[in-house]
């Protein structure tokens, strides 16, 4: 059964609350984008499905919008398409409409995932590409140090990457995505090396995770790396971060082939 949100989010966060700052901090990175794209390969009519503001959307293929939250839809830039209200699990598509379909940093918002990878996979012809975080590696970040609660949120959001790919059909590379230090995209992860961006009330709320925890715990949370912060604490256990080119995190590319 659909979970829907007042803005027609279709899972468990209102997109409408926690959206308003969404594509101001979630802008796609080029290196993550270059691995997307490669993966797409020759694909020409490509289906992005939980498109939200169209962060890593191609623009030189023909590209359809699948987004069931009005307020990411209004995000999208007008040089990307209009997208279509619905949801993964039931895409309003033939079989094999598309040549690739794509899911960005979407399917733990998913009520059914494994309908809706399995919806993926019927209306591509050739590759279906998840980005997605490895629920096993979440909490090995630093963050979880200081913010428990919402790594364990996230945690338990994401699928397991073997039930992803089962549900794919199983023939699938999963590809660990390195994150750059300078990463432009800002969900927790991106700040590996600058802490300071986490201190910011509207760069947590682009990370629906720390959603999952009421105002005065997330305050308690911040308050704690601040004083880290400022005392050196944080520096002189994660201080060698700050000069690391990339971070391997939890982020993965699952790339299923027909």
């Amino acid at each position: 059964m659909r979970t829907e949100q007042p803005d027609g989010s279709a899972g468990d966060v209102d997109y409408g609350v926690i959206g308003r700052s969404y594509s101001r901090f979630r802008q796609p990175d080029s290196r993550i984008a270059a691995l997307i794209l490669a993966a797409l390969g020759d694909a020409k009519s490509v289906l992005n499905v939980g498109a939200g503001a169209g962060s890593y959307e191609p623009v030189d293929r023909d590209v359809v919008a699948v987004e069931p939250s009005a307020s990411m839809r209004a995000q999208r830039p007008q040089h990307l398409s209009r997208a279509i209200d619905a949801v993964a699990e039931a895409l309003p598509f033939p079989a094999h409409h598309f040549d690739a379909s794509m899911a960005i940093y979407t399917v733990h918002q998913w009520s059914d995932v494994q309908r809706g990878l399995q919806e993926m996979r019927r209306v591509a012809r050739c590759n279906v590409l998840i980005l997605t975080c490895d629920p096993q590696e979440v909490q090995s970040f630093w963050l979880n140090d200081y913010a428990p609660e919402v790594l364990a949120a996230e945690a338990r959001r994401y699928p397991a990457i073997d039930l992803t790919v089962a549900a794919l059909g199983g023939a699938c590379r999963v590809i660990p995505v390195p994150i750059p230090l300078d990463c432009q995209d800002g969900f927790n992860e991106a700040y590996f090396g600058r802490p300071e961006f986490l201190l910011d009330a509207d760069a947590r709320l682009a990370c629906s995770a720390w959603s999952f925890v009421d105002a005065a715990t997330a305050e308690s949370y911040v308050e704690h790396l601040r004083r880290d912060l400022e005392s050196g604490t944080w520096d002189d256990r994660y201080g060698d971060l700050r000069h690391r080119p990339s971070y391997g995190g939890s982020l993965r590319l699952i790339v299923s082939s027909p």
